[in-house]
C-alpha cells in the first residue's frame, strides 16, 4: 500500500460562468454556487485553489481573491459582453492558451489536479492536465443527452458538438464526479464511463446562512407579505428548462378549483432570463398577464443569499418543476430552511426530496408536468399546515446532512485517488 498522496494545489476550471457572479440570471444558477463553496471549502482545509473563468466585463480586474487561499482568475477570451454559451466553443483556445500563460509562471508541477466544471471546461482542462502532466478530475453538472431525453415543449435541443465534446472530456477525464447514484448511471450507461472512475460526491448547502428559524411572520413583513398569506415560492434562471411557466399556469388552475384562496395567495418568482429564455424574456410577464393573475404572482430579480434564505423561510412551499437538474441546489437550500418542497420527479431532485408518499418525507415529487396536477399537489399542502410543519422539520434534519464540508471531503478523496493512480502508471483514458 502506497502513501495517501497529498492534494495542496488545485486549478478548478469554470469557463462560462463565474462562480461570483449572482445565482439565477443568464448563466450563473446552482453551479457558481457549487464552485465558489467547493474553492472555499478547500482552502480552509489548506488547498491552495485557483479559479479560472472568462471576463465577461471590462470593470472585473484580472484577479480576486474572494477568500484565503482562494484566487479567481477572470480570463480574457473573446469579447467581454454579447457572447453567448453556445458562441463560447469558438473561444475556447484563447481560453486554455490564458489558463496556460498563468500557469507558466509557476515552477514546474505546480498544480495537483485539474478540476474541471462543465463540458466546455473540460475541453480546456484535458489540455490544461495534459500539459502539467496532472490528473483531470471532471463534473458535468448537465450532459446534452440527458438534457435533450427531457426537453420542455418548444425549447432548443442540445447540439451534436457538445455532445461530441461532452464524450471527448468522458474519455479524457481520470476521474468523474457525479451528483448522484443516477448521474453516475447516466455517465456509465449514455456515455460509456468507466464505473471505476465515476465518484458519486453529493452537493452541500451552507448551513450557516440557510437554516430553520421560527420568525416567519416577521421575515414575511419585511418582504412586504401578509402574515396569513398561503406563499409559494419558484427561485431559478427564467428559461424553458426550469419551467417557471408551469407554476404560474398550476397557479391558474389552483384558483379555478378553489377561487376564494385568491384573496389569500402569493405566488412569489425570482430570477432573471437565461439560456433559451432570453429569445422571449418577457413570456413568462405576459403569461401572467393572458392567465389574469397579475395581483397574485409577483416576478422579481434574484436576491442575495440571505434575503433568499428569507424568502425560503417566508414560503409555505417551494417549488422546483424543472424538466431535468443534475441536483437542484434549490431545493436542498429551501429545506435547510425547514421549508418543505414540491419538485418534478427527475434527475438528482429524487435524491434531493425525499417524497412524503409513506409520510416521512420532506416534500412531494411530482411525475408529470401537468398544471391540473401540480395544483392539486399544491392545494393538498396547502389545505393541510400539520402536515406542511411536520414536513420542514424532517427538510431541516435531512439537510444537515449535506454541508458543503462534506462535499470537499469527499472531493478531496477523489482528488488523491486520482493522483495516486497517477504516480503508479496509471492515467486514464488521455494514454489509452
Amino acid at each position: 500500500m502506497g502513501r495517501t498522496p497529498e492534494v495542496s494545489r488545485v486549478a478548478l476550471l469554470s469557463v462560462h460562468t463565474s462562480p461570483l457572479a449572482q445565482p439565477g440570471t443568464g448563466d450563473a444558477g446552482g453551479m457558481n454556487v457549487y464552485v465558489l463553496e467547493l474553492a472555499a471549502q478547500l482552502a480552509r482545509r489548506g488547498v491552495e485553489v485557483e479559479v479560472f473563468t472568462r471576463r465577461t466585463s471590462s470593470e472585473q480586474p484580472p484577479l480576486v481573491h474572494p477568500f484565503d487561499g482562494v484566487r479567481v482568475h477572470h480570463v480574457a477570451a473573446g469579447p467581454y459582453e454579447g457572447l453567448g454559451k453556445d458562441d463560447l466553443p469558438g473561444q475556447l483556445c484563447a481560453f486554455t492558451a490564458g489558463v496556460l500563460r498563468t500557469g507558466a509562471r509557476h515552477e514546474e508541477q505546480h498544480y495537483d489536479v485539474v478540476h474541471s466544471h462543465y463540458w466546455l471546461s473540460g475541453q480546456v482542462g484535458w489540455l490544461a492536465a495534459d500539459r502539467w502532466d496532472v490528473p483531470l478530475v471532471h463534473s458535468m453538472h448537465t450532459m446534452a443527452k440527458v438534457k435533450n431525453a427531457a426537453l420542455a415543449d418548444g425549447d432548443v435541443p442540445e447540439p451534436d458538438g457538445r455532445v461530441v465534446g461532452e464524450q471527448q472530456v468522458v474519455d479524457a477525464a481520470d476521474r468523474l464526479v457525479a451528483n448522484t447514484a443516477e448521474e453516475r448511471r447516466e455517465l456509465v450507461d449514455l456515455y460509456g464511463a468507466d464505473p471505476a472512475r465515476v465518484a458519486v460526491v453529493a452537493p452541500g448547502v451552507d448551513l450557516g446562512v440557510f437554516r430553520p428559524d421560527p420568525g416567519r411572520a416577521a421575515a414575511r413583513r419585511r418582504l412586504g407579505l401578509p402574515a396569513d398569506a398561503e406563499v409559494l415560492l419558484f427561485v431559478g434562471r427564467i428559461q424553458p428548462l426550469k419551467a417557471p411557466d408551469l407554476l404560474v399556469r398550476a397557479t391558474a388552475e389552483l384558483l379555478r378549483a378553489s377561487p376564494q384562496r385568491r384573496a389569500r395567495l402569493r405566488v412569489l418568482v425570482l430570477g432573471g432570463p437565461s439560456g433559451s429564455g432570453t429569445a422571449h424574456p418577457e413570456a413568462l410577464a405576459d403569461l401572467v398577464e393572458e392567465l389574469g393573475l397579475g395581483d397574485v404572482v409577483r416576478l422579481a430579480p434574484p436576491v442575495a443569499r440571505a434575503e433568499l434564505a428569507e424568502h425560503y423561510r417566508a414560503a409555505d412551499v417551494v417549488t422546483v418543476p424543472s424538466y431535468n437538474e443534475s441536483f437542484g441546489l434549490v431545493a436542498l437550500e429551501a429545506q435547510a430552511c425547514g421549508t418543505p418542497v414540491v419538485a418534478a420527479a427527475v434527475g438528482g431532485l429524487r435524491t434531493a426530496v425525499a417524497d412524503d408518499a409513506d409520510g416521512r418525507g420532506t416534500g412531494a415529487l411530482v411525475g408529470d408536468h401537468d398544471p391540473r396536477t401540480w395544483a392539486r399537489v399544491l392545494a393538498g399542502l396547502l389545505d393541510d399546515p400539520a402536515r406542511r410543519a411536520a414536513m420542514g422539520e424532517r427538510a431541516a434534519r435531512r439537510a444537515r446532512g449535506f454541508g458543503w464540508g462534506a462535499t470537499a471531503e469527499a472531493t478531496l478523496g477523489v482528488y488523491r485517488e486520482a493522483v495516486l493512480q497517477r504516480a503508479r502508471g496509471g492515467r486514464g483514458e488521455r494514454d489509452r
